[in-house]
């Protein structure tokens, strides 16, 4: 059974870091891919950052320049750094497991975290 633990959010003022850790167990080789999600208050989920096996990634447009996303494959954890931080960055950030080919990234339906908050504000 996949599980997938979000860490590392926070508060912070604009310009600032922030890393967030996802940790996964059950993960199996039917998936390639794993993804950065976030949803703010009452706006739909964004895919913010994905990364294929091989480590292949793509960003959202916003987050091009200042997000970094990463794998460690043998400690099964996924990481989002993130730096200069905007207000409108503030969201519930979630990863999940999914497909990832033709550099699209396609969530397993069912696999999310629980969510980590990220709040920035001055």
């Amino acid at each position: 059974q996949v599980r997938l633990v979000e860490s590392g959010g926070g508060s912070v003022q604009p310009g600032g870091s922030l890393r967030l850790t996802c940790t996964a167990s059950g993960v199996t080789s039917d998936y390639n891919g794993m993804g950065w999600y976030r949803q703010a208050p009452g706006k739909q989920p964004e895919l913010v950052a994905a990364i294929s096996n091989t480590g292949n990634t793509k960003y959202v447009d916003s987050a091009v320049g200042r997000f970094t996303i990463s794998r460690d494959s043998a400690e099964n954890r996924m990481y989002l750094q993130m730096d200069s931080l905007k207000v409108w960055d503030t969201a519930v950030y979630y990863c999940n497991v999914g497909h990832y080919y033709d550099d699209n990234y396609y969530p397993a339906a069912g696999y999310w975290g629980q969510g980590t908050q990220v709040t920035v504000s001055s």
